[in-house]
């Protein structure tokens, strides 16, 4: 297919798609004449690839070009792909020096470890969550660090469920990364929702007395008005 029906396919404009073969995230089509190139299926996918991890990843293109030369790279193994892609949405927000950081990093180091966990401590995700722990030792709401293990829990299932969307094949490595970049960054907003939904719900069913029949959404059975 020509460059115009690339870009009908796609629905992404064509000065884009100049654009991203500029800064490495597309190969080249393949010479057909005189500043006329042909493009294939391989074309389609990885620009909506490109695209989704644009406009659901929010990531930059920089990232994106490390992405997708990790996806090139065949000699890159499929786990170390997957790790990669899912660092590239994992805020490092470290904790200020200090008694509450040591504890916290001795505190997260043992539960990871009583739960067979992988430990890196270089990861981003860890680094961000020994500060979550400081802060919240800090502010004395050791009530939220006594129901870590409860949390962990949760949060155990949740990443079951979603490397069962991977499937036992990872073969197919762009849809792989689309998968862990777009479902771990969407998935972290539909989480917080249900989470939200959830609580209402559960605080209503501790402290609440039964609603009324006139209190129920019209249409929605057992639904409350917000």
């Amino acid at each position: 297919m020509r460059m115009a029906e690339l870009s009908q396919t796609t629905g992404i404009p064509v000065p884009t798609i100049k654009y991203y073969m500029r800064e490495g995230l597309l190969a080249p089509g393949r010479p057909t004449g005189r500043n006329q190139a042909d493009y294939g299926e391989e074309h389609v996918r990885r620009l909506r690839l490109v695209r989704a991890l644009v406009e659901y990843g929010d990531l930059s293109i920089a990232v994106i070009r490390d992405l997708t030369a990790r996806i090139d790279n065949p000699d890159l193994e499929e786990f170390d792909l997957l790790g990669a892609a899912q660092k590239t949405v994992t805020q490092r927000k470290e904790a200020r020096p200090g008694p509450y950081k040591d504890e916290a990093e001795q505190r997260l180091y043992d539960l990871l470890s009583a739960r067979g966990w992988r430990i890196r401590t270089g990861d981003p995700a860890y680094r961000t969550a020994v500060g979550v722990l400081a802060t919240l030792d800090e502010v004395g709401r050791h009530d939220m660090l006594e129901a870590l293990d409860a949390y962990a829990d949760g949060a155990e299932r949740i990443a079951e469920a979603d490397v069962r969307l991977l499937g036992g094949d990872v073969s197919d490595r762009e849809r792989a990364v689309e998968i862990v970049v777009i479902g771990t960054s969407v998935g972290d907003t539909l989480i917080a929702c249900l989470r939200r939904l959830a609580q209402s719900t559960v605080a209503e069913r501790i402290y609440a007395r039964g609603p009324s029949a006139g209190e129920r959404e019209p249409g929605l059975p057992g639904a409350r008005r917000p």
